[in-house]
This record gives structure tokens, C-alpha cells and sequence, in this order.
């Protein structure tokens, strides 16, 4: 299994999150350009790009530094260093909503994973998940106990999928499941790109007495696959922007609390 210390906030400075962020909005800048835009010497950008671009976060090519295509199944500490400062606000709302002693299930991906950063200080909690990092972060939280599903392991984020998983998962009763999303539609509801999250989320919201809804403004354009759960199947939507004028009314409509980091 990975290091804790590869699964965690990628302990990126302050810095490095800004030279990500700019070049995941620009998506290719030159050393030079990030250097001004930062307010640093090109020695201190090479060094971070060097960095950066050993973890799969971005790519160096002949004096620019590129942001890599969007893919749906690109590596997750990409992911989480997309929009990281975003997704880190939803983790702690999310977290300030969990009490001490409660039972959740947890989604994999790279949002819920900084959830599961932001539960370290809960106590006795009883969690259930099919993410091998997510369950690493959360073991060594006091009085904790946590369920890992077992099942085909995708190599990509250490998470099990397949029969066995959801056989796994549905032995559980949780008053809550946390759930994330490859984009939210207003026809459609939850969607993902692949069907063995499909099938995972819908046991997630089957199972649990109140579902909250892990989802960056991204999520609010970006397009899915396949449609996971409907809108009126979800308690409580915890993002870092309101959402567009017909999304919102979609949720309202469903009564989805919306819930802004």
C-alpha cells in the first residue's frame, strides 16, 4: 500500500498551489511567465516544476510547462491538485457536519479524500469504504473503526470495485454516506464516467440514512457517462460556489440543501 504520505493534501506549499492553479486555468505558460506571475526567480519554478512533474501533477516540454489533457481517469494526486484549495474547504464543511461517534460510508476519489483528512480529529467513528488510502488516513483516528471492501483493486486509486465490493457494501447500515460525483446535471442528477462507480455510488445511497454530496464548481459543467443517483436522492450538497440559476432550481426542487465552502 502507498505511503500515508503520498495519499495526503501532497503537502504542496503555498506556492505550488498557486503555480498549479494558474496553470491548470492557463493550461501551458512558459518558466519565465509562471516566474513573474508568482513573484520568484526561474530557479525557484524549475525546482517546483521538477517536483510537481514527478508526481504526474503537470509535464515539462521544452521550456514550458504544460497542464496534461483531461482524462477521465487521470492519476489521483492530479486530481487532487485540481482545484485543491476548493476541495479542501468542502472536505471541512463536510467534516463540521460529521459527529464524533457516527457511522459513514465513504466514496473514493480524490475530494473525499481530503475528507477523510479533515475527519482525523473525529472520534470513534465507524466507517466503511472501498478506498484502501481513504481507510490508511482514517485507521489511526481514536476509537475508530474502519470496513474496507475488498474486490478488484483499480490501480489508479488504490479503490476496489466489482461483485464482491458490492456484496461488501451492502451488508452495511450507516446514517451517513459521503458520495462524489464526475459531474451533477440538473436532467440527469449525479453522473460518473465508468459503471463500477455507477454501481458503487448506488449502494452508497441505498444504504445510508442521509447521503452528502462531495462536489466542486466543476462538477456543475463538467459532463458524465452514466447517471448515478438522482437529484432527490441526495440530503445535502456541500460545494464552493453557488450553482448555476437552472441547477439551482433543479436542486431546490429536489430538496437538496446546498451547502456553500
Amino acid at each position: 500500500m502507498p505511503s500515508e504520505e503520498g495519499w495526503t493534501s501532497l503537502r504542496l506549499n503555498t506556492r505550488q498551489e498557486e503555480l498549479v492553479e494558474r496553470l491548470r486555468r492557463d493550461r501551458i505558460m512558459s518558466v519565465s511567465a509562471l516566474a513573474d506571475a508568482l513573484q520568484v526567480s526561474t530557479e525557484t519554478i524549475r525546482r517546483d516544476v521538477r517536483i510537481l512533474a514527478a508526481r504526474g501533477i503537470l509535464v515539462k516540454q521544452h521550456g514550458n510547462v504544460l497542464w496534461p489533457e483531461s482524462r477521465d481517469d487521470q492519476p489521483l494526486q492530479r486530481r487532487m491538485a485540481a482545484n485543491m484549495g476548493a476541495k479542501k474547504r468542502i472536505a471541512q464543511a463536510i467534516a463540521r457536519e460529521v459527529k464524533d461517534g457516527e457511522s459513514l460510508l465513504i466514496d473514493s476519489g480524490s475530494t473525499t479524500l481530503y475528507v477523510a483528512e479533515a475527519l482525523r480529529g473525529h472520534r470513534s467513528l465507524t466507517m466503511v469504504t472501498i478506498s484502501a488510502p481513504v481507510a490508511q488516513m482514517l485507521a489511526s483516528g481514536e476509537g475508530n473503526r474502519v470496513h474496507l471492501a475488498g474486490g478488484e483493486v483499480r490501480a489508479d486509486d488504490c479503490a476496489a470495485y466489482g461483485p464482491a465490493c458490492l456484496s461488501y457494501l451492502a451488508q452495511f447500515s450507516v446514517e451517513t454516506a459521503i458520495i462524489s460525483a464526475a459531474a451533477i446535471s440538473r436532467e440527469f442528477g449525479v453522473m460518473d464516467h465508468h459503471m463500477c462507480e455507477v454501481e458503487v455510488c448506488r449502494v452508497l445511497v441505498d444504504r445510508a440514512e442521509r447521503v452528502i454530496l462531495a462536489a466542486d464548481q466543476s462538477k456543475f459543467t463538467a459532463k458524465g457517462l452514466i447517471a448515478a443517483c438522482a437529484l432527490a436522492e441526495i440530503d445535502l450538497l456541500v460545494t464552493d460556489a453557488p450553482p448555476p440559476a437552472e441547477l439551482a432550481q433543479a436542486l431546490e426542487a429536489a430538496d437538496v440543501e446546498v451547502q456553500v465552502a
